[in-house]
């Protein structure tokens, strides 16, 4: 399952204010290209919501490596994201107006569900449901505060961990879910994940979140600050936890603490 939103759509939208149509026509041109890829990719559109993409695969027809291709098609997506905002940043400079980019959170889940024609006797949608569905759209409104693009679900993570970079961010119980999920970042390709500084500042990365959760605060904040030196550092993410040991130090969780974070909003 793949949910795929704009974030910061208001200020967008409020450069349109008196002119709905050119809202509707920049919304096109986002979805348009996002959902080329998509369907590239052997994917299936559920709906969409506004500026929200839902899409899924395996349904109607089987795709046998659809965590694969999921995460590939999310990929495909920032890439071409960009040479989008490219061409708008150019047409905003030519016709002297500001210019906000398009940014987008992606969440990406696996899991059962029941897929098939789904609504009333008037209207229905081929659609799917269930929890883990439930979870991929959770996955995407976490994104913005992990600093995260695209998260994925630990299901998705075990069938395609050999082939793409990803690092943990979290053991976190998503709202409306008492039992933890770990979640992650896809970070790029093959090509990436067999990298030598990828390797070696995600084996870092992991040493953190590893003493973090021992409540080894004064290792884990070294490497935060190691981390936090890179050029490319997530500070969104190392802020989260630079916030969350200042906490635990002032509050410690206790002995019995399981690393789980429990999230209040969406």
């Amino acid at each position: 399952f793949l949910f795929c939103d704009i974030r910061g759509f208001t200020p967008i939208s409020e450069q349109f204010k008196g002119n709905p149509q050119g809202l509707t026509q920049l919304i096109n041109r986002f979805l348009t290209p996002m959902t080329d890829i998509i369907l590239s990719r052997e994917g299936t559109i559920d709906k969409y919501m506004g500026d929200c993409i839902m899409a899924f695969w395996n349904a109607p027809l089987d795709v046998p490596d659809h965590p694969m291709q999921s995460c590939t098609t999310s990929l495909e997506m920032i890439h071409d994201l960009k040479i989008l905002n490219a061409e708008l940043k150019e047409e905003a400079e030519r016709e002297n107006r500001p210019f906000l980019p398009i940014n987008i959170g992606i969440g990406l889940n696996t899991g059962e569900c029941v897929v098939g024609n789904m609504g009333s006797k008037q209207r229905f949608d081929y659609s799917v449901l269930g929890d883990a569905v439930n979870l991929g759209a959770r996955l995407e409104s976490q994104s913005k505060n992990y600093g995260a693009t695209i998260v994925v679900g630990a299901e998705t993570y075990a069938s395609v961990k050999d082939d793409f970079a990803l690092i943990e961010l979290d053991l976190i119980a998503v709202k409306g879910k008492s039992e933890a999920v770990q979640i992650y970042a896809l970070l790029g390709d093959e090509e990436m994940k067999n990298s030598d500084d990828f390797k070696n500042w995600s084996a870092m990365h992991a040493d953190m979140i590893t003493a973090y959760r021992a409540q080894n605060w004064d290792e884990a904040e070294q490497l935060l600050e190691t981390l936090r030196a890179r050029e490319d550092a997530n500070h969104v993410l190392y802020d989260l936890y630079a916030e969350r040991i200042a906490d635990y130090r002032a509050n410690p969780p206790g002995p019995d603490w399981d690393g789980v974070f429990v999230a209040t909003s969406k």
